[in-house]
Order: structure tokens, then C-alpha cells, then sequence
């Protein structure tokens, strides 16, 4: 990725987890990433690399003030969603339901971004790009290459991001997956959402990245080794072999070699 992303579009990911240092050796181990701990001038956030360029970061969690807070949030990944107006969408948030989080708030020359919570509860943010754009890699091995969200009431999901974004939703057009939405931007797909009620009881409703990989087994049982879960084993569907895993702090991610030539991407 050269440019910009479209609005509408994933475009960043970050983690945040208790241990900052210890997420930092899992994926980098994992996925070939370069990444340590930032300046504390920047909360000591990384932004970690995959042949130089930025594909990730990942954060200790703490609050505004430094800090730790007590109880300590899930370790999660956050979705960003590029915009090139954030204040409009921020208050469009607020207009149809949703809950502003965390801003908006300016980062540095970088850009300016917002936390925002869906109406179903699900958590995604908003990144309006001033000097950085976003993933500089995707799709490749170790990248970034798809962002899905778990939600109750999929019309309800289509109806609150399609008010907030330049976004549209339509049943997917991969054979056997007619019950799966698409996110569309410009008419190409971006992401994905599916019906929560097809996962098991007690899964929140939720954004998760996809990251790209050679071998999907190879992963899991990488993942199993460093004293992270097996959330779904590795199995094959409409658009290839993945595995839903998750790291030794309890990270979700999910993990695909993709066989369609266009979906995901």
C-alpha cells in the first residue's frame, strides 16, 4: 500500500495487552515482524514491521494518564477504519445508536482518530490519516488481509456502518458462503460479517483480523508451542484453509490461506 486508503476501509490494527514486551516476541516470532517497545513520549506504543514497513501495533495497557488500570481490559485487537472526515463520522456515531469511546484525539502529525463501540457493543476504530496512512503491507504472508465483525443483528450492522462510512454491505459472492455480508467500498469488497449466532454462546460481539500465511497448520501448531489456544482448528471453506487462534494473553485472531482469487482482499 502506497496511498491512502479509501474511507470505509480497514486500514490499521493495534493490540492491547498487559504485557507489552511479551505480545511484542509472540508475533514477531510468529509472523517474521520486527517491533520493541516505543519512546514514552508515544505511551511506548510499536508499530511493528514486516520488511520495514509498518503492519501493526501493539500497546501495554494502561489509562490516558499512564496509568495501569485495575481490572486490566481483555487483551484485544482493534480494527481501525479509515476516514477523511472524523469529526462527521464521530457525530453520526452518536446519531444512529452508537457509543463514542475514546475521542477524537489528535496523533501528532500522524493522524487523528476515535474509538468508537457499534450498537450491539462491538468495538472498531476510526483513523482520519494525516503523515500515516495505515498498513503499508497487506496480504502477504504475516499481513494483514482481511477484518471481519461477529454481530446479533447483521441488518442492524449493515444499517449503523453504512451511516457512519461510505460503506455498503451485500451477501457475499463466494460459492457456499450466500450467508456471509460483505462490507463494500467503491463495489469491492473490504471486510466481512457474520451472524454471531453461528459461533459458540458467551463470544462477544466483536472485530477480528485476518492476518495472510504460507501454512495454516504450520501456524497453529507454532501458536500451540509458544502457550497460546486453538479457538477453531485449522479447516477448510469457501475461500481456503484458516484457523481461529489466539495468543498466550488471550488475543483472538484468525489466520487464512486464501484459494479465491479475489475474496478475501
Amino acid at each position: 500500500m502506497n496511498g491512502p486508503y479509501q474511507p470505509g476501509t480497514p486500514c490499521w490494527i493495534d493490540l492491547m495487552t498487559p504485557d507489552q514486551q511479551a505480545a511484542l516476541d509472540f508475533y514477531c516470532d510468529l509472523f517474521g515482524w520486527q517491533g520493541e517497545i516505543g519512546p514514552a513520549e508515544q505511551g511506548g506504543y510499536s508499530v511493528c514491521t514486516l520488511k520495514g514497513r509498518p503492519v501493526a501495533g501493539i500497546m501495554k495497557a494502561m489509562n490516558p494518564d499512564g496509568t495501569v488500570p485495575d481490572p486490566l481490559p481483555p487483551t484485544a485487537w482493534t480494527t481501525y477504519l479509515s476516514t477523511d472526515s472524523l469529526d462527521a463520522a464521530v457525530k453520526s456515531v452518536t446519531d444512529v445508536g452508537g457509543t463514542v469511546v475514546i475521542g477524537p484525539v489528535d496523533v501528532m502529525d500522524l493522524g487523528r482518530m476515535a474509538v468508537i463501540a457499534d450498537p450491539a457493543g462491538a468495538v472498531v476504530g476510526l483513523w482520519q490519516p494525516g503523515t500515516f496512512d495505515g498498513a503499508a503491507i497487506v496480504n502477504e504472508h504475516g499481513a494483514l488481509i482481511w477484518n471481519e465483525l461477529t454481530t446479533p443483528d447483521l441488518p442492524a450492522a449493515s444499517a449503523f456502518y453504512s451511516a457512519i462510512l461510505p460503506v455498503t454491505t451485500a451477501p457475499s459472492q463466494i460459492p457456499g458462503a450466500e450467508d456471509y455480508v460483505e462490507f463494500r467500498v467503491g463495489g469491492r469488497a473490504v471486510g466481512g460479517m457474520m451472524d454471531l449466532s453461528k459461533l459458540p454462546p458467551g463470544v462477544p460481539p466483536s472485530w477480528q483480523p485476518y492476518f495472510h500465511v504460507d501454512g495454516v497448520d504450520d501456524i497453529q501448531a507454532a501458536v500451540v508451542r509458544a502457550g497460546g489456544t486453538v479457538l477453531a482448528p485449522a479447516f477448510d471453506m469457501a475461500a481456503g484453509r484458516m484457523a481461529v487462534l489466539a495468543d498466550p494473553q488471550g488475543g483472538a485472531f484468525s489466520v487464512i490461506t486464501g484459494t479465491s482469487p479475489d475474496q478475501p482482499a
